[in-house]
């Protein structure tokens, strides 16, 4: 079930492992609380790792940072779910070096996403948190901004196939207590005037809650070169949500 999809150099000297996962049940959604059953070792378990899995291939949900001097060592994501346990090691080889912030043949670069009209944004796989509250009885509201340079990386050299936008915005349930229901977990993203990319669109979604409690919710932003960025492992840009429900 853990996926790695491979490590990039970091301008200090560090290095980020970027992470997805594979749920190969088509027809069960399954949460996994921090813990025996879903745990990154060695250290503490939570290394900010989803405890709700959706059905499918889910491509770089989150990434652990890893200190100059990770050298030869490795983390260990383990998942044990339906009694089947699954464990995935992360390490530095050579063969898992990855570029996610620019695509080399055309120069694709990743949307940028942001929460807030002119607001703070994000490029690229580290995500960016913002925080919001809401009630079970009051749907919350999901804005977003996108920007993109409308390029695309594909296998073939062929362009994508018609699309409203060259940018997608995928919302799944990442942590929390209660089901999470949208409108549309793929909001239809508008164009809109200015803004510094050759497309710039908006997107509103909603999501309501069915009890109480802490909650975190993934948006993943495509453009045209797909899910996974077309297994070039560029370019996608990652938010995160943190939504305190009150009764």
């Amino acid at each position: 079930m853990p996926a790695f999809e491979g490590w990039f150099r970091n301008p200090d000297g560090s290095f980020t492992l970027l992470v997805g996962y594979y749920n190969r049940n088509q027809a069960q959604v399954v949460d996994v609380p921090i813990g025996p059953d879903n745990k990154i070792e060695p250290g503490a378990p939570d290394r900010g790792q989803p405890t709700h899995f959706s059905t499918g291939r889910q491509w770089g949900m989150f990434a652990i940072k890893a200190p100059a001097d990770f050298g030869q060592q490795r983390l260990t994501w383990t998942i044990v779910a339906n009694g089947q346990s699954t464990s995935i090691p992360f390490y530095l080889h050579p063969d898992y070096e990855i570029e996610p912030f620019r695509e080399a043949a055309v120069g694709n670069t990743p949307p940028v996403l942001a929460f807030e009209e002119h607001g703070p944004s994000v490029q690229g796989p580290l995500a960016m948190t913002v925080e919001r509250t809401t009630t079970v009885a009051r749907p919350l509201t999901l804005t977003t901004w996108v920007s993109d340079d409308a390029k695309f990386t594909s296998s073939s050299g062929l362009p994508p196939r018609a699309l409203d936008a060259p940018v997608t915005i995928t919302w799944t349930k990442y942590r929390g207590p209660g089901a999470v229901k949208s409108d549309s977990e793929r909001p239809k993203v508008e164009a809109v005037t200015g803004g510094k990319g050759a497309f710039n669109g908006k997107a509103v979604a909603t999501a309501t809650f069915s009890e109480p409690g802490d909650y975190m919710l993934h948006a993943t932003v495509n453009d045209l070169s797909g899910v996974g960025g077309g297994g070039f492992q560029c370019c996608w840009t990652t938010g995160l949500v943190k939504v305190s429900v009150a009764p």
